[in-house]
Parts: C-alpha cells; sequence; structure tokens
C-alpha cells in the first residue's frame, strides 16, 4: 500500500512539475560589474560603450543552464516556447542578435535574433529523437561580431506517455500436461514500451488476465502464466483462449495498454482405462473357413489419445481358448480374433470367449482410480458347410508281393461325407499318378486291386492318389496319398557281381588264391543275402584249382600245385555254381576265366598274350622290344636305298620312237574313278623299264621276302 500510495502521488504530481518546467525559462548572464566596465567620454555616449571595450571588458557568467526541455507530442495553435536565451551585454537598444546553429536549428527550432526566444515549430517525438544539441551565440547587429564566444546547450523531449505496450510475439500457443496440481507453470510472455522507461512510469508495465479465468493466472510483474484450477480434464476440455494485457503507468488510471491471446493446449495423459462398447458380442463363422482368417472384431474405447490409448488384447477364459486367438491392430486399436484350428460344426456348433483389453501405457500416478483395463463376452456361432469327403486316415501305406496275382485286393480306402446329410462317395484314381494303369479301384467300396504284374527289381514303391467325390454334389471332392510296396520274393538266381577274369603264374606255388570273387542277387531278402558256391559234380575232384568259402560271403580260387606251364595249356575254364538262401533256393552256374601267365621272380604278371609262347626260355620283354626296334629300322633302310635307286635309273623325257601303247601294263584291280590317285602309278607309264615289277606299288604295302628268321622252329607267326 505505501508503494502504490507513493507512485499515485508522483502520478499527480509530475504534470505540474513538467508545465512549471516548460514556462518560458530564461538563461540569465550574472550581472555585470560596474566598477570593471570603462566610461569614456566618446561619441558613444555615456552608457555606451565602445566595442573593443565591450570586448575586452565583458564580465564573466555567473552561470548557464545546459539543458533545456520540451513536452514531446505536444502541438498548438503558436510554436511552443522552448526556453530563453539573454545575455547581460544586452542592454535593450537592439544592437544585439542572437544566432541558434546545431540540431534541428531553423527547422525544428526557431530563436527569435532580438530577444533570444527558442519556440519548437514542430511537433517532436522522444521515441524518434530524445535530445538535441544546439550552440547559441551573441553577435553585434550591425557587424556581426561576436559578443561572447558560442555556448552550448542541450534540449531534451520530455516523455509523456502516448505509446502502448505491445506484444511482440504474440499470439503465443503453449501445452501443460492434464491433471496437473495447482500453480503449475504454463509459459510466460513479454511486452514491450516505447515510452521512456527512465522517466516516470510510462513505461512500467503491469500484466493481467482480460479471459481465461479461473482455469490460469499471471504475475502482475513477471507475466508468468500458471494453472488456477487442479486437476483440468483434456476429455472435458482441451484448448483454452487466455487473453493477457500489458498495461503502463504501473496499470493505474489513464495508462495505456495493449493486449495478445494465448492459445493453451492440455496434452494427454494416461487416465483413462479403456472400456467395451458393449459387453457381448456375437459372430458366426462357416466351418469349412480357412485357418487365420478373422471371425470378427472387438473394441475397447479409450478417451485417451495416442500411446495412451493403446491396448492388448487376450483371450483369458472360454471354451474355444484353443480354436481362436485374439491379436491387436494397433492402427484402429481393435482386437481382431481368427481362426487357429479347423472348425467342425458336427462336433461343436458354438463357442463363448472372455476377451480382456488392457492399457499398455500405465500412469503410476493414476494407478488408484482402478484396473486400466476391462473385458467382454464372446459368443462364437458355427455353420454348417457342405465339405468335402473326409478319408479315414490322411495317407495309405500298402504292400504287395511281386508274384500277387493280376485282381487280387491289394487294400482299401474308406471315407464318408461328414455334412448331417451324408452323401454317396464314389473313389477314382487319378491316373496322372498311375500312367501305366497298374493299379485298379473298385468305385463304390474303395478296394484297390492289382491290373498288370509287378515286378520289385524295376520298382520297388509305387505312389498313386485316390479321389474320393460327392455323389451329390461333384464338386466335393477330397485326395489322398497312397504309397504301395511292391514286397519281394526269390525270383531272380545269383551270379557273379562282376566278370572275373583270373591270371596264374606259371611259377606260381600250391594253395596260392588265384582270385576272389563275390555273387550278386537282384533280390532282397529280409535277413540278407548268404550265398552257397560248390563246383560242378565232374570238377569236385579238379586236379588244378580248388574254392574256399570266406566269411564276407565271398569265394577264394586256390591252385593245388604249381608248374603249371602255358605251352601246354594257356586257359583254364572253371564252373562255379551260386545258390541263394531264398525259399525255395535258387542257383546258377557262371564260369571262372583263369589264364596261365608268365610272371617275374616276385609274382608280378609279365605277359598272357600267345607271343609268349615262342620266345627263346629266359628273353625277357625289353630284349623283344630292343629285337622289334631293330627289326624296323632295317626295313625302312631297305625301303630308302631301294626307292633311291629307282630315281636314279629313270629318264627326263620319253624317246619319241618308243611306243607308248606297249609299256601299257595291265591290272587286274578296279580303279576308284576320277578321284582315284593312288590306283596306280604314273612312273610306270613313263619308264618302260618299270614292267618288270621293280617299281612298288603304292596302294598296297610291299611283300618282304628277307624278314629274318628270330622264331623258334616249328612255330608259327
Amino acid at each position: 500500500m505505501p508503494e502504490r500510495l507513493a507512485d499515485m502521488l508522483l502520478d499527480l504530481w509530475t504534470p505540474l512539475i513538467i508545465l512549471w518546467i516548460t514556462l518560458p525559462p530564461c538563461i540569465y548572464m550574472a550581472p555585470v560589474n560596474q566598477s570593471q566596465v570603462l566610461m569614456s567620454g566618446s561619441s558613444l555616449g555615456r552608457n555606451q560603450l565602445s566595442e573593443e571595450q565591450r570586448v575586452l571588458n565583458r564580465s564573466k557568467r555567473g552561470w548557464v543552464w545546459n539543458q533545456m526541455f520540451v513536452l514531446e507530442e505536444f502541438s498548438g495553435p503558436e510554436p511552443i516556447l522552448v526556453g530563453r536565451l539573454h545575455t547581460d551585454l544586452d542592454p535593450g537598444s537592439k544592437k544585439i542578435k542572437y544566432i541558434l546553429s546545431g540540431d534541428g536549428a531553423g527547422t525544428i527550432f526557431q530563436i527569435n535574433d532580438l530577444t533570444g526566444d527558442i519556440h519548437a515549430i514542430k511537433r517532436l517525438d522522444r521515441e524518434e529523437k530524445a535530445e538535441y544539441t544546439l550552440t547559441a551565440q551573441a553577435v553585434d547587429w550591425e557587424t556581426s561580431k561576436p559578443l561572447e564566444p558560442p555556448s552550448e546547450f542541450i534540449i531534451k523531449v520530455q516523455d509523456i506517455n502516448d505509446n502502448a505496450p505491445e506484444f511482440l510475439n504474440g499470439p503465443y500457443h503453449a501445452t501443460v500436461p492434464e491433471m496437473s496440481i495447482l500453480g503449475t507453470s504454463v509459459t510466460n510472455v513479454t511486452a514491450t514500451d516505447a515510452d521512456d522507461p527512465v522517466y516516470g512510469n510510462s513505461a512500467k508495465l503491469v500484466y493481467s488476465i482480460l479471459e481465461g479465468q479461473p482455469y490460469f493466472s499471471i504475475e502482475p510483474e513477471t507475466a508468468v502464466i500458471k494453472t488456477a484450477l487442479p486437476n483440468m480434464d483434456r476429455e472435458a476440455k482441451e484448448e483454452y483462449l487466455v487473453v493477457i494485457q500489458a498495461k503502463d503507468m504501473g496499470g493505474h488510471s489513464g495508462g495505456l495498454s495493449g493486449t495478445t491471446t494465448l492459445t493453451v493446449t492440455l496434452t494427454d495423459v494416461n487416465d483413462n482405462p479403456p472400456k467395451f462398447a458393449q459387453s457381448l458380442y456375437h459372430f458366426s463363422v462357416p466351418e469349412d473357413v480357412v485357418l487365420g482368417t478373422a471371425i470378427g472384431r472387438v473394441k475397447a474405447n479409450d478417451q485417451d489419445i495416442g500411446e495412451n490409448a493403446q491396448s492388448s488384447y487376450d483371450i483369458i477364459d472360454g471354451d474355444g481358448t484353443a480354436l481362436f486367438e485374439i491379436t491387436s491392430d494397433s492402427q484402429a486399436q481393435d482386437g481382431i480374433i481368427r481362426l487357429r484350428r479347423p472348425l467342425d460344426f458336427e462336433t461343436k456348433k458354438s463357442y463363448t470367449l472372455k476377451v480382456e483389453a488392457a492399457n499398455v501405457h500405465i500412469d503410476p500416478r493414476f494407478s488408484g482410480r482402478g484396473p486400466f483395463k476391462d473385458t467382454a463376452t464372446v459368443k462364437i456361432v458355427v455353420e454348417d458347410s457342405d465339405e468335402p469327403p473326409v478319408f479315414s486316415s490322411p495317407t495309405y501305406l500298402l504292400e504287395v508281393h511281386e508274384n500277387a496275382a493280376l485282381n487280387s485286393v491289394i487294400g482299401q480306402v474308406t471315407a464318408r461325407d461328414p455334412d448331417i446329410t451324408s452323401s454317396p462317395i464314389r473313389f477314382s484314381i487319378d491316373r496322372h499318378t498311375d500312367l501305366e494303369r497298374q493299379f485298379n479301384i473298385n468305385a463304390d467300396d474303395g478296394k484297390i486291386t492289382l491290373a498288370t504284374p509287378l515286378d520289385r527289381e524295376l520298382s520297388v514303391w509305387h505312389n498313386i492318389t485316390i479321389i474320393a467325390t460327392e455323389i451329390r454334389n461333384h464338386s466335393q471332392i477330397s485326395r489322398v496319398p497312397v504309397a504301395i510296396k511292391v514286397l519281394d520274393v526269390n525270383d531272380n538266381a545269383p551270379e557273379f557281381a562282376s566278370e572275373y577274369e583270373a591270371f596264374l603264374c606259371e611259377n606260381g606255388k600250391p594253395g596260392q588264391v588265384i582270385q576272389t570273387v563275390s555273387a550278386m542277387d537282384k533280390d532282397d531278402p529280409k535277413n540278407g543275402h548268404y550265398f552257397l558256391y560248390s563246383l560242378l559234380p565232374e570238377m569236385v575232384n579238379n586236379p588244378n584249382f580248388t574254392i574256399k568259402k570266406n566269411e564276407d560271403n565271398s569265394l577264394s580260387i586256390l591252385a593245388k600245385h604249381n608248374g603249371f606251364n602255358r605251352q601246354k595249356q594257356e586257359v583254364y575254364l572253371l564252373p562255379i555254381i551260386i545258390s541263394d538262401s531264398g525259399n525255395p533256393p535258387l542257383s546258377s552256374t557262371s564260369t571262372l576265366t583263369i589264364r596261365v601267365c608268365g610272371c617275374s621272380s616276385d609274382g608280378v604278371v609279365q605277359s598272357c598274350n600267345v607271343e609268349a609262347y615262342v620266345l627263346p626260355i629266359g628273353l625277357s620283354m625289353g630284349a623283344l622290344i630292343a629285337i622289334l626296334a631293330c627289326i624296323i629300322l632295317l626295313l625302312v633302310i631297305v625301303v630308302l636305298f631301294v626307292t633311291l635307286r629307282r630315281h636314279k635309273n629313270e629318264p627326263l623325257i620319253i624317246k619319241d620312237d618308243e611306243d607308248v601303247r606297249e609299256n601299257i601294263i595291265r591290272y587286274d584291280d578296279e580303279g576308284g574313278g576320277e578321284e582315284d590317285t593312288e590306283a596306280f602309278d604314273i612312273a610306270t607309264l613313263q619308264n618302260p623299264d618299270g614292267i618288270n615289277g621293280f617299281l612298288p606299288r603304292k596302294d598296297i604295302k610291299p611283300d618282304l621276302q628277307f624278314m629274318p628268321s628270330i622264331l623258334s622252329p616249328g612255330s608259327s607267326w
């Protein structure tokens, strides 16, 4: 209160002080000291001094006002008097002239050159220019010589409250969380006033709220806006418009004011639980709906927004928890119920579920308001559909022996119509899976029969597809895979696993293993293969070879003695009987070829061909190759020698007196036509001497009659 009283008194006296200051003040020079004035009896007169005397005997000023004041925005019919300049040298005889220069001299401020009165001839604005610096000087009226030095002074424009406060950044926007406590800071605003903040209260601002109460309040001096009511609810009202006023003169009457608006938006907090729109939902679904299909949607409404409204959905109870599931749609905030397992109208016609919606983001400040969740009941009715036939098994496995008789029953498939109004079923084979038509099926009872013989050794498995079709509705069909396994019977005799050929060294030892053989059987007995080996009855007492059964189901052939001679017998044939363990057992005879070979001392086979018989005893393979190379070299030398000799005896030109026709040689072989260039030798026609047969034929190899005899007597080539 004391401060307010002082402000009121100051506001009351301020205009009076300003008026008193603006009265025509005078700048007086101190009175001239008469004792310092030089009197002169000159023609200037007694009361007049010469110019030189006035200059030399000028008195000092006692004091000078260096500031003048003028109210801004003053306007009237006459120019406003700012002040008066006067010097004590002025006797009032109009001999002194006052001159004014500086800021605004002549344009804004005008001086009476006789009296020194200064007037403002224009309306002044302190906010444009607060002060003016001018210079005044007194000069002689006639000679314009200065009577004293120039004097500088300042004219200040006195502020008046002519500018209202302004909010330069308005209008304003701010947010504050809903349910905030009383006095929560929202924002602050700032206004500016162009008036002088130093002089008076023209720029002293006080803030207040014109609109927006009782929801918000404002600090008068700091302009901080706060909530004035606790627990404002966004769901009740989200946006508020606040009108703020800034008033100068400290808010007193007569001051100017400016206003702005502030829009306050309440931001959301999770203070509301989800709530289902209805407590009971009804849905119906066909029994043949595809798995994963959406059955229906439920929604729990939440008055909050954004993440505060997000809810998760769960099935917490009911008789269909295993058949259905519920997922959350984050965009629509819905709960989508989907099918997890197939439905069967004939088994169960309806289901009841209890679903729950719960907020994802919980604000602990509002947990006391209760659980942020809600429940609802969902009833799902299953509708009957015309379903395709259902096989008694998803797959079938049948077995049949490969020697089964034609038209024998292999197995049977069964199917039924699951609908209440059951329809008869007709069976058929998908021939794309049985291109060779090896099987047939009875269309009425589903019995599968054999149409062609089976061979397990060609194909062990046969995979076919059986089709079941409703007779009343041919569009309702079902398919089932049927795997048929062909069982083995002993219908293949065993035989050698490969074509064996054994080699026996002449210098072999008695009891030496010549060859190990194994057998194979195309059949596949349950207990595996077990073979029996034996020699033909007439070969049991074979003096040369014997057999031995090995533990690995193979057979070893052994030599009974040594001293085999390939010159006497090169090849031995040993028939072997192989029997399986089937029921009944089957057997076959396979013959093993044993060839006698020449071997080194360490048992390495060196030669088994027929040429080895004619070689001298002790001649090695290397020696044989050397001999053959020498023979080939001699043949080449002989051929070159004969060819050179023939070319040397041939004449270059045929004699005219010889008859060419006499030199024609008759051949018994036929030529090959125009393209046959090797059927005859042109040299024979040119050289008649060639008729004696010395020239070799090019189309046949020469028959050498002088081959060296390197073979043993009595041997053939």
